[in-house]
């Protein structure tokens, strides 16, 4: 069985809306980060109170409040995009970390509003402002799961549906992370693609500046003849040189 790292741990915890508030570049370095002692535990805004809490707890430290140079915790929004003002640049598909922004180059986009994390990373580079965070239509968690908590008894109610909320988060920020790894393999791969592509055409410029700085290629041709030529008789006449088979034969000729 798999051991569990502390970084993996604490990273189970993250939201994962990879917004970068942290101050690292996703939810598993800030994770790393966490564990090796090289940042806090309240530098999350979309975690929460609660996120601090249950990193707290994990780690057997003590809780700390909301950074507020990381930002504030507020309700999860997800991106939306006026497509009638979208132009099509794909520079919010570029920057959005799951993937949830479809659309091609001068064609309309549209976000997929259940993988949006939120992030708000789409926001600044959109040369249009096309693009707002809105609340995301009300669902009750429960319904979501065909879960009917009417007939529980009102003191345990709220308990019930903060239980199922926290299931719901806990699904949604594991398909978050599993998008968020999916688009990192395809970016990799897509740059080893570029680098070949690179390394092909950067073969193929040497190829061609080495023949246009030798000899036209009609000489080239014809020394490499003439080199085949002379390695054929020199096979078929063994112990004579070439200047003397030629002078043999050129007294032949003349003595006709």
């Amino acid at each position: 069985m798999k051991e569990v790292s502390l970084a993996e741990e604490i990273d189970a915890i993250l939201p994962q809306t990879q917004c970068r508030q942290c101050g690292f570049s996703g939810c598993r370095p800030y994770a790393e980060a966490i564990a090796e002692g090289r940042a806090q535990i309240n530098q999350c805004p979309p975690g929460g109170e609660d996120g601090i809490h249950q990193l707290a707890r994990l780690l057997r430290i003590e809780s700390l409040p909301l950074s507020p140079a990381h930002g504030v915790f507020k309700p999860k929004e997800v991106a939306l995009i006026d497509e009638q003002a979208c132009i099509g640049c794909t520079l919010c598909i570029q920057a959005c970390p799951v993937d949830a922004i479809v659309g091609a180059a001068r064609q309309m986009h549209t976000v997929i509003s259940g993988e949006c994390t939120g992030c708000s990373l789409c926001l600044e580079p959109c040369p249009v402002d096309c693009i707002q965070m809105v609340l995301p239509k009300e669902r009750s968690a429960s319904t979501e799961i065909g879960v009917h908590v009417s007939w529980i008894e009102p003191d345990h109610q709220d308990y019930e549906v903060e239980k199922v909320e926290r299931v719901e988060k806990k699904k949604a920020a594991d398909r978050a992370r599993a998008r968020y790894q999916l688009r990192l393999q395809r970016l990799e791969h897509d740059k080893q693609g570029r680098e070949e592509r690179l390394a092909k055409r950067t073969e193929a410029t040497a190829t061609v500046v080495r023949l246009s700085s030798a000899p036209s290629l009609k000489k080239v041709t014809v020394q490499a003849a003439l080199e085949r030529a002379r390695a054929a008789r020199a096979q078929a006449s063994p112990g004579i040189s070439e200047k003397e088979g030629w002078s043999d034969r050129t007294s032949d000729i003349s003595s006709r």
